[in-house]
């Protein structure tokens, strides 16, 4: 004797080994035994053998038509073996009732299941609901189909037009657009992003990268709301310095000046000069929060996106020959050994002289000029202490540090002829060397200038946003840590508020230091333990993050731009480590395949076999080594 049970879902036919009250135990062809419960048993059988059972039921069940069944069917539940008798019109043998089971449960529309072996047919209302919902989803297989097929064949359908954006960051995948899309890269054994710009979402990979980056963190637009101007600032009193700033020929946000005197015989006055855009930007203002979003101005080769609105920007920029407000350091140290004497901050206007560019005088400014009084050196009065004074407080620092600062890599900046957004734009990649002296004396000042003012809030228990390092590893916090690698006991970010929104809230912590000296915890935006300043860390940390990887991957592709309209066949390049290499040529930094094992700086020769926009990737090969 057979029997045909349920497990798990689905009918199984053995043959009965022994039984018990409420168990039966079975024996499958393979002649592996296995216990059951009878209540799990749908009938017994003795024809035909339980190995050809339900190969022959599958294929009788495949005949029967559900709809004809549940016009046969009786309305109330049922049993599959009485629906048997009725159909076939005589009592049915085992293949038929076990046929017309698969035939019920396969028709879950046209019969709701009621428990071993019985059925309720649907109530007719449900049942059009239910066969109209499956002939919808069948359209829509059928149509989603055809939009994968459109796609295999490289023609983007009208409806994912809309969408098809989306698909790389921010898909809906409930949607049949997607599914299509997805089934096509399945099918097509390619990447997303080839795909799309295959299909012309994108004119080029540069478009897709701009626009990739643009909807996940500006989906509003890059543009500010008019901004209301006012006088910040004007009852300031007057600086009378003659001061200097010292930029990029593309720098539009002039955030910080220097200016010089001699007190006295070996002594020095510099004053660090600094937009305080935190007069007008104060916490909580409607300007303020729109600054919050940003945190920062988003670099990119040829272009910027600016973390304010470009009235504020020229309201505090310290353009030449306006008067504009600062928040300015005055800091009076020996030349000798760099001690600092006294230091004093002032929030006032100055008028800067003029904006000195690096492209118009760094060639001029060397080492052997600055040294010598008798050489010709543009504006050599203002360069000269200052940069006696830049190289002793250098001194002192790699005294405390035991070591001298290694600065001394080439790094390049990006000069875009033509539109950023056009990848046929000319790109100009223009060396400068990192220790320049011109470099060197700004950053020691900006440095001194971060230093002394994250000592002052300290100093009046006033709250900031700190950058330290200990043991390796750089972290943001509000404590006043050392920093090892600059060797100061203590560091902010303080001296570019126009382009970081850190700068921005210590400078409104500074102004109060100023101010109101011991009270000034009290009068600070941000108070002792405020959450809200613990909160800004992270979120700065996070978006400026995010913002550098962005100037990252545009650098590195318009690296590979300038390599192919430099029509370069093979590069230098020395090792980093392992098979980690930086070009000699171009800040582009790659892994090399099969490269053997050198010491860091040893120089290879790659010959360049080919190109990825998309993976922002050059294939290199190894061609020699010396």
């Amino acid at each position: 004797m057979h029997v045909l049970y349920e497990d798990a879902g689905k009918l199984k036919a053995e043959t009965i080994f022994s039984e018990a009250d409420t168990s039966l135990q079975v024996e499958s062809a393979s002649g592996k035994r296995s216990k059951i419960k009878r209540n799990a048993v749908l009938f017994t059988f003795e024809r035909p053998s339980p190995d050809s059972l339900l190969p022959a039921a599958e294929a009788l069940a495949a005949t029967l038509d559900a709809g004809f069944l549940w016009e046969c069917a009786p309305q109330q539940e049922f049993e599959a073996a009485a629906l048997a008798e009725d159909y076939f019109g005589h009592a049915p043998d085992a293949v038929e009732k076990t046929a017309t089971i698969l035939a019920l449960s396969a028709a879950p529309a046209y019969f709701h299941r009621r428990g071993k072996g019985a059925f309720r047919p649907a109530p007719p209302d449900i049942l059009q609901a239910a066969l109209a919902a499956i002939e919808k989803k069948r359209r829509q297989a059928e149509l989603q189909e055809e939009w994968t097929e459109s796609i295999l064949g490289g023609t983007l359908p009208d409806a994912l037009r809309p969408v098809a954006a989306t698909f790389l960051d921010r898909p809906d995948k409930n949607t049949l657009e997607w599914k299509a899309f997805d089934a096509a890269v399945q099918r097509s054994d390619t990447s997303p992003e080839r795909l799309l710009l295959t299909l012309g979402v994108w004119p080029h990979p540069l478009a897709m990268m701009r626009d990739r980056f643009l909807s996940a963190h500006f989906p509003r637009g890059t543009d500010w709301p008019p901004v209301e101007l006012q006088d910040w600032g004007a009852d300031l009193p007057q600086a009378e310095v003659e001061a200097y700033s010292l930029d990029d020929a593309s720098t539009t946000e002039i955030d910080d000046a220097l200016s010089v005197s001699i007190p006295g015989p070996g002594m020095v006055r510099v004053g660090i000069h600094i937009a305080v855009p935190a007069l007008a930007v104060t916490r909580g203002s409607a300007l303020d929060e729109l600054a919050r979003a940003r945190m920062s101005t988003v670099y990119m080769p040829g272009d910027k996106i600016p973390m304010l609105s470009p009235e504020l920007i020229a309201a505090f920029s310290l353009d030449e020959g306006q008067w504009r407000p600062t928040l300015s350091l005055y800091v009076t140290g020996r030349l000798e050994d760099g001690e600092i004497l006294d230091t004093e901050t002032r929030l006032e206007r100055i008028r800067v002289t003029a904006n000195l560019r690096h492209g118009q005088i760094g060639g001029l400014v060397t080492e052997d000029a600055l040294a010598d009084p008798d050489a010709p050196l543009p504006h050599g009065h203002w360069l000269r202490p200052l940069w006696q004074f830049a190289q002793a407080l250098s001194a002192v620092r790699d005294r405390t540090r035991g070591k001298p600062e290694n600065n001394d890599r080439i790094e390049y900046g990006f000069e875009i002829d033509g539109p950023p957004d056009d990848p046929d734009s000319i790109v100009r990649l223009v060396p400068r060397q990192r220790n320049a002296p011109l470099d060197r004396l700004v950053a020691e000042f900006m440095i001194l200038a971060n230093t002394q003012w994250g000592a002052l809030l300290a100093r009046h228990g006033v709250p900031g946003i700190y950058r330290s390092q200990q043991t390796g590893r750089t972290r943001m916090s509000t404590q006043a840590l050392p920093h090892e690698s600059i060797a100061v006991p203590q560091y902010i970010w303080s001296t570019s508020p126009l382009r970081r929104y850190v700068d921005l809230i210590n400078q409104g912590q500074i102004l109060a230091a100023a101010e109101h000296g011991v009270s000034a915890r009290l009068a600070a935006p941000f108070k002792p333990k405020d959450a809200d300043l613990y909160a800004l860390i992270g979120a700065f940390d996070s978006q400026y993050t995010a913002w550098s990887e962005f100037q990252s991957s545009m650098e590195r592709y318009w690296c590979i731009r300038w390599m192919r309209q430099q029509g370069l066949k093979e590069v230098r390049a020395h090792v980093l480590r392992e098979n980690l290499v930086r070009l000699a040529c171009a800040p582009f930094v790659t892994r090399i395949n099969g490269l053997p094992e050198f010491e860091r700086g040893h120089e290879v020769r790659l010959d360049i076999l080919g190109y990825d926009e998309i993976g922002l990737e050059v294939e290199f090969r190894p061609r020699e080594t010396g």
